[in-house]
């Protein structure tokens, strides 16, 4: 199975910035689904944004309009930049990769840390 690897996690204070980024599987990242979860202490893991490989993004509601999720296809790379972070966006955040039924895989996920 391949392994998605995500950097740019870490502590920083409330109302600061972090931009995530993952690596994804090469060959197929382009008829991929992105999608970015984070799972909070004490609570099960949960959908934060995800982008279609038309481009196409949603996000839950508690991020709306402060995190933006984007793709990079020359790079295989999808990003996450958040911003006006709260406390209640820690967590640790997952990359994952989807094509339909054929492909599905997670990375080992990066701590974010937002000290009140």
């Amino acid at each position: 199975q391949v392994q998605l690897v995500e950097s740019g996690g870490g502590l920083v204070q409330a109302g600061g910035s972090l931009r995530l980024s993952c690596a994804a599987a090469g060959s197929i990242f382009r008829s991929s689904t992105m999608g970015w979860y984070r799972r909070a202490p004490a609570k099960q893991r949960e959908l934060v944004a995800a982008i279609t490989i038309g481009g196409s993004t949603s996000y839950a509601d508690s991020v709306k309009g402060r995190f933006t999720i984007s793709r990079d296809n020359a790079k295989n790379t999808v990003s996450l930049e958040m911003n006006s972070l709260k406390p209640e966006d820690t967590g640790v955040y997952y990359c994952r990769q989807q094509l339909g039924n054929i492909f599905d895989s997670w990375g080992q996920g990066t701590q974010v840390t937002v000290s009140s």
